[in-house]
């Protein structure tokens, strides 16, 4: 006679209002104020939920912030391409403007991570890595139209990274002006995808 498997006690339903429940106390009231009891409490379960699903108040936060790379990903995933790989790359950096000023703590925790623990940080690594390959994919389209102008990939990735980051830190502060924010940030990326090539050519020179 065959047997049904018991079903699991704490499923990904549960796991997603943790996580939204913690991405709502971390945005309001900071990563101090992030407690096993306080999550389960807002999420309407119990600690024994919260330890089944993440082992701990860390892995929770773990969680939290891979969760932020799982959006940023998935956003840049979904955008098209189009012919104009250039025009494409800026708005993959518009895509991440949307997710820093949509989920300021998840930007915070997850790629700031001024306030976040080491042994957090740690566990953010394989999210962030996994993150990458379509941001990668579209600056390779760069490449292969002739406008890194020989760059290394690797360079591209990490400088197109710095400058989002730094917009998004300095809009995030309120440090631009208001009404104009997408308006700069697209006119910050349109000139580092056209310097690109700008750069190597002018290094070239004798």
């Amino acid at each position: 006679m065959s047997t049904v498997g018991r079903p699991k006690e704490h499923n990904e339903t549960t796991a997603s209002k943790l996580l939204a429940a913690a991405e709502r106390v971390v945005e309001t009231e900071g990563q101090d104020a992030l407690s096993v009891r306080r999550i389960a409490a807002e999420a309407e379960t119990t600690t024994r939920a919260v330890y089944s699903l993440f082992g701990s108040r860390e892995g929770l936060l773990a969680a939290l912030g891979t969760r932020a790379f799982q959006l940023l990903g998935a956003s840049v995933s979904a955008l098209p391409a189009t012919k104009n790989s250039a025009a494409d790359l800026v708005e993959a950096g518009l895509v991440f403007r949307a997710f820093a000023v949509e989920h300021r703590s998840l930007f915070a925790l997850a790629v700031q991570r001024t306030l976040t623990a080491p042994q957090v940080a740690a566990g953010l690594r394989p999210a962030q890595t996994e993150a990458l390959p379509d941001l990668r994919a579209a600056i390779e389209r760069l490449e292969a139209d002739g406008l890194l102008g020989g760059r290394p990939i690797r360079n591209v990735v990490y400088e197109f990274h710095a400058l989002c980051e730094g917009l998004a830190a300095v809009e995030l502060r309120g440090l631009m002006p208001q009404g104009e924010e997408e308006g700069l940030w697209r006119d910050a990326l349109t000139a580092l995808v056209a310097g690109f090539r700008a750069a190597t050519m002018t290094a070239a020179r004798p």
